[in-house]
């Protein structure tokens, strides 16, 4: 069966488990050509059993989205495999658990707002340069990053690190709007996977189906929006 659409290069993050798997074997699925970053490639059983599977269409690339360098190495080494990004999917985050008012360690906030706002900022930017005109960036964000939203004192560095994220995703916006690249915060759902837990509502499956159908109708008029796996606008 033809794809939908004409293959693109396409780049995940975060890609070891969860959405991030999800996201490199669907697109894989569909045609194109991916290439899907973690921390420890040599770990990722699930992407180097994908990699088997779809020879020269899947490469696995060492990131650590919280630094800077590692940025700086993935750029360099991005052209051996791929000759430009159709499609940057910013899918690497952490969720620091149990924290509570008063107890909340310094460190999570530190980390938290490296891995989910300073990353995507700065590895967007860093691969700016690899980014094709007409292109898009799409980052994963949370209705928990949403201040409109916020009922509870739940998940607070998670919540804080991703409102920060939002705020990103709008300057990028501006940023590369007369390059005509799109860049969006998405919002999955709340997803069965180790960071949502088993009593989440979708599966990953559903979630990435929804958020590729949404990416693939982006328009650069929907650049700096908020929106949900079912393309519904999300309150900042």
């Amino acid at each position: 069966m033809t794809p939908a659409h004409p293959p693109r290069r396409s780049l995940v993050t975060g890609a070891n488990r969860g959405l991030g798997l999800e996201f490199a074997r669907q697109l894989l699925a569909r045609g194109d050509h991916v290439v899907a970053t973690c921390r420890h490639p040599g770990r990722a059983n699930g992407l180097n059993q994908l990699a088997g599977e779809h020879p020269g269409r899947l490469h696995v690339l060492p990131l650590e989205v919280a630094e800077p360098k590692s940025h700086a190495e993935l750029a360099r080494e991005l052209p051996l495999v791929m000759d430009g990004i159709d499609l940057l999917i910013n899918n690497a985050g952490v969720l620091h658990s149990g924290e509570r008012f008063g107890h909340v360690p310094p460190a999570n906030l530190d980390d938290s707002l490296r891995t989910n706002a300073s990353g995507p900022f700065l590895l967007t930017q860093a691969l700016a340069e690899r980014l094709v005109d007409g292109s898009k960036v799409a980052n994963l964000s949370s209705v928990l990053g949403s201040i409109a939203s916020t009922e509870s004192f739940s998940t607070p560095t998670y919540a804080m690190s991703k409102a920060a994220q939002n705020m990103a995703t709008a300057l990028l916006a501006s940023a590369l709007r007369e390059r005509e690249i799109t860049v969006v915060a998405l919002h999955p759902g709340w997803v069965q996977t180790d960071m949502g837990g088993s009593g989440a509502q979708i599966t990953p499956t559903e979630s990435v189906q929804g958020l590729l159908k949404v990416i693939d109708g982006l328009r650069i008029a929907d650049s700096g929006h908020f929106l949900d796996y079912r393309g519904k606008p999300v309150r900042w």
